[in-house]
């Protein structure tokens, strides 16, 4: 008899963004969570649902001055939500090569807003079951600065999180750097 675990579909959603960190993330999920969201053809039983999330930050609107008067740029310039586009359409192909790679399928979502809140609410919205996220490797005094994404998620996305972090340099290439930068 299976085990709860077994037959349900695990909705699996990991955030992703343009940094080496938000990759290699993606990867580690498909090498170590593959079991659990890729379909099994020995039984004919479905895998569980994997779903990249790209969270565009919201237009900034700038005031210009024009002569005497002040306006505000409401309009977002079409080149801009062009550039954006193919920003977004590159980072999917880049991670879905990688899902494939692994014989992982893959959904895609963009969202709009602050990364931190939109991660969290379609963690709660999708009734997601596991989120992954990269980590940048920011110090303690850059992160209370600057913000983390994976430190605001960790506490309050309503599901298990998991924050995959930036692999360490190993000694040797390390010292190899270190060497040919003199």
């Amino acid at each position: 008899m299976e085990s709860e675990v077994e037959r349900k579909k695990l909705r699996v959603l990991v955030a992703v963004d343009e940094s080496e960190n938000s990759f290699y993330a993606i990867e580690w999920a498909m090498d170590h969570l593959r079991d659990v969201i890729s379909a099994e053809p020995d039984t004919g039983r479905a895998g569980g649902l994997l779903t990249l999330l790209h969270v565009h930050p919201p237009y900034a609107h700038y005031v210009y001055p024009a002569a005497a008067a002040v306006f505000a740029a409401t309009s977002v310039p079409e080149s801009v939500k062009k550039e954006r586009e193919e920003r977004t359409a590159a980072l999917f192909t880049r991670a879905l090569q990688i899902c494939r790679g692994k014989m992982v399928k893959a959904e895609t979502l963009v969202l709009e807003g602050d990364p931190k809140d939109v991660i969290c609410q379609a963690v709660e919205q999708m009734h997601v079951d596991l989120l992954v996220i990269g980590n940048r490797g920011l110090g303690m005094i850059k992160r209370a600065f600057l913000g983390s994404v994976s430190d605001y998620c960790a506490h309050h996305a309503k599901c298990p999180i998991l924050i995959v972090k930036p692999p360490r340099e190993s000694s040797t290439s390390t010292a190899t750097a270190t060497a040919s930068s003199k």
